[in-house]
């Protein structure tokens, strides 16, 4: 059993009042999967918005993960098939086309969240990814890694799940559907070291009453595959979350 203090620094904030889905989920999913045996993956569902700037008990074995706030319960994880990612990985394109298609990032003029630690052009601390859409339902972007996301030479685990959140929100329409993370399925193939020129990608794939979902794939600068990831997202107001 593992058992640590989490703290969701106002850095890595989503919404203005709440946690980043992606890094929150990362941090529950990167615990788990430590647990987990060959052929299982972390899958993170989020039960709440996650509080900021509060101790919060992160508890896992190779059975699950619990995230509480108090007696709340903020997220839960558990291992499922790796086969649940076998259609997650996204046709690449070349880092040109990924930095074209940031030209169209919607997110520049009309952010439902614009503090988001992954995506928000408000965060200046955050990742400033750019998923512009590529015009046949995927979305695009580069990231470059810098340092301080890194322990020693290799970006950590948690923020390679949070680089795996927004490519696929913003294969939604979140001007007319806004949407917040509901649950992320992730798997870390490999590490990228600091300053790594990174391509992400986002895939629509379908929807079901106020349910998205998506799927999102992380490219290293060779186009080998660093991480992939399913997600579910829920339809919100974002006057409530802001």
């Amino acid at each position: 059993m593992s058992e640590q203090v989490v703290r969701v620094g106002r850095r890595f904030q989503g919404p203005a009042q709440s946690g980043n889905g992606g890094y929150v989920a990362g941090r529950v999913g990167t615990v788990l999967a430590e647990q987990l045996g060959d052929g299982m993956v972390a899958q993170v569902t989020l039960r709440m918005p996650p509080p900021l700037e509060r101790d919060l008990a992160l508890a896992a074995d190779g059975s699950g993960a619990q995230l509480l706030s108090g007696e709340d319960v903020v997220a839960v994880g558990k291992p499922v098939e790796a086969e649940f990612l076998a259609d997650a990985t996204i046709d690449p394109v070349s880092p040109e086309e990924a930095r074209a298609a940031e030209a169209s990032y919607r997110g520049l003029k009309n952010h439902p969240f614009p503090t988001c630690f992954v995506c928000g052009p408000a965060n200046s601390a955050g990742l400033q990814l750019k998923p512009g859409p590529l015009g046949d339902g995927r979305t695009a972007c580069t990231w470059r890694p810098t340092a301080d996301l890194a322990t020693g030479d290799l970006v950590d685990a948690v923020f390679l799940w949070a680089a795996l959140d927004c490519p696929g929100g913003w294969a939604i329409d979140l001007e007319g559907r806004p949407s917040v993370l509901g649950q992320i399925t992730a798997c870390i193939d490999a590490r990228p070291p600091a300053g790594e020129a990174c391509v992400a990608l986002g895939r629509y794939l379908g929807e079901d009453g106020r349910k998205t979902f998506t799927a999102t794939t992380l490219y290293d600068a060779d186009g080998r595959v660093l991480a992939r990831a399913r997600q579910t997202w829920i339809t919100v107001d974002p006057a409530l979350f802001n």
